[in-house]
């Protein structure tokens, strides 16, 4: 006797699979459910791979592609927003929009082939300048899609802010205020952060990874120095870089740095945040934000300034996650259909303009899983954790 449990019986095709499938719902407590598998494997059953179910209910036809990576970002995604647009996503929507957006390709695409069979009669069918229209309509269409990529992310997996600066300009302090706790260690002591802290910070509901960088300066310590490299990277993922600046120093102190990583990331939003100015007398009025870590000053207005920014990188979205797999293959249609539109402008023969149309009904289908290959599910359900 283990104990007494609720056995559910699934029947094709009506199962989440689309095969005959139990399942038992047992009394909470990892050992319990650990001795039923033990008993259960010892029977003959086998553990399942990650993403196998899901696996099984796209290969009976239950759920495409689309559906399938929603069942994941729901599974994986840190905001309530990217809950409800994965929900959306999973009953289909992103699929019925790509199939409005193919249909209306082929159609392009019949127009140019319908008048190759009058070609020897020298009839034209149809404007040019309509099949352009419709070739720029859908263009404008596919990019709208991609731009989604970056906000999507960050529905997926939060808001990335790092905060960079010099030694000692109060960043561990600010991260911990921020956390409303002590997550990083603060000291006097030029150089304490070796490594960078990375934690979630929700302002409503809105998920926000701060990530409290090494100080940037020359150093001879190797730890810090390899600390410091990092920085990098920090930026290279962020979406908004915080600027952390000693306001008892100078305002102007960190003015080069700020001017350094407009440089070299010219594409990654940044801030300079004016830090201690429980230790200056007036402060100027100018674009930045003056707070104190320490004193907790000035820190709902940085709150509210990180929450609009948050809001206004994901309003584009509202019913479709884009991932790196659509986004590639999103960039492969555009570039067909620009080739489209330039063969079409040069007045190549329709069957030259159809063919790049074509081709970008094929990539749509390999979003949604018309084609597909077993390296493509691979990597799809690779991210998926056992039991899904």
């Amino acid at each position: 006797m283990i104990d007494t449990v609720l056995v559910s019986k699934f029947q094709s095709p009506n199962s989440y699979t689309g095969e005959d499938s139990i399942e038992i719902s047992c009394h909470g407590g990892v050992i319990i459910a650990d001795m039923i598998i033990k008993v259960l494997i010892e029977a003959g059953a086998e553990y399942a791979e990650p993403g196998e179910f899901t696996k099984l209910a796209f290969l009976n036809g239950k759920l495409d592609l689309l559906q399938v990576e929603a069942v994941a970002d729901m599974i994986h995604s840190v905001s309530t927003a990217g809950v409800a647009t994965s929900a959306r996503q999973l009953i289909g929507e992103f699929t019925l929009r790509l199939s409005a957006f193919r249909e209306q390709l082929l159609r392009i695409a019949a127009l140019l082939e319908l008048e190759l069979d009058f070609s020897e009669e020298g009839l034209e069918l149809i404007d040019r300048k309509v099949i352009e229209e419709k070739i720029n309509s859908s263009i404008q269409y596919c990019q709208e899609l991609s731009d989604s990529y970056t906000a999507s992310n960050i529905l997926r997996s939060g808001y990335f802010v790092g905060i960079i600066g010099f030694p000692n300009s109060g960043k561990s302090t600010l991260f911990n205020t921020l956390l409303n706790r002590n997550r990083a260690i603060v000291s006097e002591i030029a150089g304490t952060t070796r490594d960078y802290l990375e934690e979630t910070l929700y302002i409503n509901n809105l998920p926000i990874r701060l990530i409290d960088t090494a100080g940037i300066r020359d150093s001879i310590d190797i730890i810090e120095i390899e600390g410091i490299k990092l920085v990098d990277s920090v930026i290279e993922q962020s979406n908004l870089i915080l600027i952390l600046n000693d306001a008892s120093e100078s305002l102007d102190n960190s003015n080069q740095l700020f001017d350094k990583l407009n440089e070299k990331y010219p594409q990654t939003q940044k801030l300079i945040i004016q830090n201690k100015t429980d230790l200056i007398d007036t402060i100027e009025n100018n674009d930045n934000i003056f707070i104190s870590a320490k004193n907790k000053t000035g820190i709902d207005k940085l709150k509210t300034f990180l929450e609009n920014e948050i809001k206004q990188s994901t309003e584009r979205v509202s019913d479709v996650l884009i991932n790196q797999r659509h986004y590639n293959k999103l960039q492969e249609v555009l570039q067909n259909l620009t080739q489209a539109k330039v063969s079409l402008l040069n007045q190549m023969e329709n069957e030259i303009i159809s063919i790049d149309i074509r081709y970008a009904t094929k990539l749509i289908g390999e979003i949604t899983g018309e084609a597909w290959n077993e390296e493509v599910l691979d990597l799809i359900f690779s991210s998926f954790c056992i039991g899904k």
